[in-house]
C-alpha cells in the first residue's frame, strides 16, 4: 500500500473528519483460532480463510454477514468531446434508465447474488425523467473537459466525496454490511488512465485500454488526446488533485462511498478499472481504509494492473471481464457470503466430537 502522499494539503476534501476504526488484533486472533478449530487441516481453505479473517475484522465481529448493496455511480465525462469514446455521451443516461428498469447485467448479477442495488446520478450530462428511485447528487452535470481545463473544482470534488462518503454510512447504518462499488459513464475509463499516472506515475502507454469497444488504432488515438491532456497537469498529483483535473464525478463519489463504509465497518468489494481508480485515489489519502476493501477481479484493461500492483492488491477472480457496473464485485460475493458462513457455522473439532 503506498504512503499517503504529502502534498495533499487540502486534508478536508479528503473527509478526515471520519474516523476509520483500525483493525482489532487481538480480534483478528480469535478468529484465527476459530478458523484453525474447523474440522479441516489447518489452512486447507485456503484464500478462504484469509478472506474470512479479512471480513471478521472489517466488520469488528466473530459472527459477520454478508448483506450487500451494490452503488453504481453514474457520470459523464467533457473529455468526450475530445473523441476518446466509441459510444455518444447519451448512452451513459439510457444505461442508467436500464440499470433502474433492472435490465443491465449486473441487475441480473445483484437478483441471483441477493444483494440490493442503489442507482446514483453523480453527474449525468443528459436530463434524466422518469427514473424512480435514482439518487441525485446534484452537484453538476458532467464535468468539465480536461483536455482544456480542471474537470471539477475542488467544492465540486469536496461535495462528490462528501455525498459518497454519507452514502456509505447510511448503508451500513441501515444493515448492509458489504458494499459492492459499480459505476458507469461513457468515457470513463479515460479518465481513469488519466487519475492512475497522475496517482502512480505509471506511464500512460502502459495504461490506456480500448474500453468500450475501441480497436487497435482508435487506442491509439486515444492515447495521444490522453498524453495532450496530462501535459495540462503534469507529474505526480496528489488525490484531491487529480480528482479536481481529471474527474469523474462517479469515481469521487465512489472513493466517498468507500471511505464512508470503511469508518462504518463495513467491507467495501471493489469492482473493475474505474471502482480501482476510485479506491487508489481514496486509499492513497486514506490508507487506514485498506484492511475493509476487497478487490473483485482482474480485469482485462491494461490500467487496472498498474492499480493492483500499485495497491498491493490480490483480487479473488480472473474472468477475462470489462464491463463494469459492479458485475464482477457481484460474481465475488458468493465466496464472501461462503467464507462467513464457515467462520460461522462450520463445526470444530471440540463440537463435533472429533479427536484430533
Amino acid at each position: 500500500m503506498p504512503a499517503p502522499d504529502p502534498r495533499c494539503g487540502a486534508g478536508a476534501v479528503m473527509l478526515p473528519d471520519l474516523s476509520i476504526p483500525a483493525p482489532d488484533e487481538a480480534l483478528r486472533a480469535r478468529v484465527r483460532a476459530a478458523i484453525d478449530a474447523k474440522t479441516k487441516p489447518p489452512g486447507s481453505l485456503g484464500r478462504i480463510e484469509r478472506l474470512a479473517e479479512q471480513i471478521a475484522v472489517a466488520q469488528g465481529t466473530e459472527a459477520p454477514s454478508t448483506s450487500a448493496r451494490l452503488f453504481i455511480c453514474a457520470g459523464d465525462h467533457g473529455l468526450v468531446a475530445e473523441g476518446v469514446s466509441a459510444w455518444p455521451q447519451e448512452v451513459t443516461a439510457a444505461m442508467v434508465q436500464n440499470f433502474v428498469a433492472g435490465g443491465a447485467a449486473a441487475n441480473v448479477f445483484a437478483r441471483t447474488v441477493g444483494a440490493e442495488v442503489t442507482v446514483v446520478d453523480a453527474g449525468i450530462a443528459t436530463p434524466l425523467a422518469g427514473a424512480p428511485g435514482l439518487i441525485r447528487a446534484g452537484i453538476r452535470a458532467g464535468t468539465r473537459n480536461a483536455a482544456l481545463e480542471d474537470a471539477l473544482t475542488r467544492a465540486e470534488v469536496e461535495a462528490a466525496l462528501a455525498f459518497g462518503a454519507r452514502l456509505g454510512q447510511e448503508a451500513a447504518g441501515d444493515g448492509t454490511r458489504v458494499i459492492a462499488l459499480g459505476e458507469m459513464g461513457i468515457g470513463n475509463t479515460a479518465t481513469a488512465a488519466l487519475l492512475t499516472q497522475a496517482l502512480t506515475g505509471a506511464p500512460l502507454a502502459e495504461i490506456v485500454g480500448p474500453g468500450a469497444g475501441v480497436g487497435p488504432g482508435g487506442i491509439d488515438a486515444k492515447r495521444a488526446i490522453l498524453e495532450r491532456t496530462v501535459a495540462r497537469r503534469p507529474g505526480r498529483l496528489s488525490p484531491a488533485e487529480a480528482l479536481a483535473a481529471f474527474g469523474g464525478l462517479e469515481i469521487a463519489v465512489l472513493a466517498g462511498i468507500l471511505i464512508g463504509g470503511a469508518a462504518a465497518s463495513a467491507v467495501v468489494v471493489v469492482d473493475g478499472f474505474i471502482a480501482s481508480a476510485a479506491a487508489l485515489a481514496a486509499l492513497g489519502a486514506r490508507p487506514e481504509a485498506a484492511h475493509a476493501c476487497i478487490f473483485a477481479h482482474r480485469s482485462r484493461e491494461p490500467g487496472h494492473r498498474a492499480i493492483l500492483d500499485a495497491l498491493n492488491a490480490d483480487p479473488l477472480l480472473d474472468l477475462d471481464m470489462a464491463l463494469g457496473e459492479g458485475t464482477a464485485a457481484l460474481l465475488a460475493l458468493p465466496l464472501l457470503t461462503a467464507a462467513a458462513a464457515m467462520l460461522r457455522e462450520m463445526a470444530t473439532f471440540d463440537s463435533a466430537g472429533i479427536t484430533r
